[in-house]
């Protein structure tokens, strides 16, 4: 399987190819506005009958082919790289995601560093001797419960970097930790009743009463919680048995190295208790703000790297793993240079994105173009056949834009007009939505969140993609039998 990065350069090779076949067009935008627990939100969303080509003198379409240089900041084809690196802001990707994961890599540079992760995680097998098996249905629920109910993503990039020396030292690996981090969140995140940045968003957009539908849903989480997790606690039980048999038993090397040099006789002091009793806090405080007051990528990196200064302090004071100020320092510097690897695939993959012209619906671009396209495919099609291309359709363009309300944005206003055509309820529409927006990002390769999740467990894009792919068929079978079943049943 070649290199993940050499993967993207051919994506982005074939992204630029498609800007000398396929002409640019816009949207006009406009505002909605729709009420979530009772407060009124508005968002600037397309407007789905303005879609037009940009035409030359003779009123013919115009192809806007990606050059291999572009000067003033533009996106050439030898500028993806860089400007996929910087583009977007501090909310978002790419930049605003490579950084959150620095600082947080910086941060649990320092929490590995004191020693005391490496020797809570003996003591607290030594003390559930025999119940290891728990570790993965409960980590994996409260994950997909976290996903469904704030919208988790992100946060599981913290959380891996905890757990998968865990899970190297019950048997398991790396693949093992993504699965109950990552992809149970983006299983509640997929499947969700209340999500505030998925289906809360589409149905605001949609013209659907917020939150509405909840009881399927709720039922939808529980089933696919509980064949994430089957799938999961089977692959785990046979690398168990069988280490050899894990898709990144090479890469898990590195763990097992770190985990050889520890005994269950270390040391664990008023010191130990102290750094696990910040990082419990801080990850609570950081829940509470993701609640309460909607933090995202700056607030929660900056908790974390507070978290880290409290753990420098505390080690240097209780000379845990005989810590100084420099040997902070350097932990830090090291925590964030494990980041650089997936923090470059990250920007590389966001790159692709901007060679299609971004995501600016009102700028010319051959993204624009696709929307519409594919859209008015979906209308000539019967209405049981346009409800499932709305799931392939949004599986597809999740590819392109990964952010659940940003592609809700673009695609929801064309999607729920269009429904109403065709005869399907704007409740599939969105439901359709839902499950083809949250399921692929536990697979492209374009998914920032993915690609540091894997970083940090030191997976391969390529050794995923190996084993995820069953998977991921089995999910598409069953949304597929979801959304045709909900359109038959009249789901509203």
């Amino acid at each position: 399987m070649p290199d993940t990065l050499v993967i993207i350069f051919f994506v982005a090779l074939a992204a630029a190819l498609m800007t000398y076949f396929i002409p640019v067009g816009s949207f006009e935008t406009q505002e909605v506005s729709y009420v979530i627990d009772g407060v009124e939100k508005s968002r600037s969303v397309i407007d789905p009958s303005s879609f037009s080509y940009e035409k030359d003198a003779n009123g013919d379409p115009i192809l806007n082919p990606v050059s291999l240089f572009e000067g003033g900041g533009g996106a050439g084809f030898f500028n993806f790289a860089f400007e996929g690196l910087v583009s977007g802001s501090k909310w978002g990707s790419a930049i605003g995601v490579i950084m959150f994961m620095l600082v947080i890599g910086g941060a649990f540079g320092i929490v590995m560093a004191t020693g005391t992760i490496d020797n809570g995680i003996l003591k607290l097998i030594d003390k559930t001797r025999g119940n290891e098996t728990l570790f993965i249905p409960v980590i994996f629920i409260l994950f997909s419960l976290g996903g469904a109910v704030f919208g988790m993503g992100e946060e599981a990039i913290a959380f891996a970097i905890i757990i998968c020396p865990l899970m190297i030292r019950l048997g398991y690996d790396g693949i093992t930790t993504v699965m109950v981090t990552y992809v149970a969140t983006q299983i509640g995140f997929a499947s969700s009743w209340m999500n505030p940045f998925s289906v809360a968003i589409a149905q605001g957009i949609a013209d659907v009463p917020v939150l509405s539908g909840s009881s399927m849903r709720v039922v939808m989480w529980l089933g696919f919680t509980l064949m994430g997790l089957v799938f999961t606690m089977r692959y785990a039980a046979k690398v168990k048995a069988k280490p050899a048999f894990s898709y990144s038993y090479t890469s898990d090397q590195y763990f097992r190295d770190n985990a050889s040099e520890s005994k269950l006789d270390s040391r664990f002091n008023v010191g130990d208790i102290l750094v696990l009793f910040t990082i419990v806090a801080t990850i609570a405080w950081i829940i509470w703000g993701v609640i309460a007051n909607a933090w995202f990528i700056p607030e929660i990196a900056s908790q974390f790297f507070t978290m880290g200064i409290i753990v420098g302090i505390i080690g240097v004071v209780f000379k845990l793993n005989n810590m100084s100020v420099n040997k902070v320092a350097a932990s830090f510097k090291q925590g964030a240079a494990t980041m650089l690897e997936p923090a470059v695939l990250v920007g590389c993959a966001s790159g692709i994105l901007l060679l299609l012209g971004g995501s600016n619906a009102a700028n010319p671009s051959v993204l624009n173009t696709i929307l519409s396209v594919s859209g008015e495919f979906i209308g000539h099609l019967p209405s049981v056949m346009s409800a499932w291309f709305m799931l392939v359709f949004q599986s597809v363009f999740n590819f392109f834009v990964t952010s659940g309300s940003g592609q809700a944005a673009l695609t929801m206003p064309l999607m729920a007009p269009l429904a109403d055509i065709v005869g399907v309820t704007r409740q599939v529409a969105v439901l359709a939505f839902q499950l083809g927006d949250g399921f692929t990002n536990v697979l492209v390769p374009t998914s920032a969140s993915l690609m540091a999740t894997l970083g940090v467990c030191r997976v391969d894009w390529g050794q995923w993609l190996k084993f995820i792919w069953r998977f991921m068929v089995a999910l598409f079978c069953v949304s597929s039998v979801i959304v045709i079943a909900a359109h038959y049943l009249g789901f509203s």
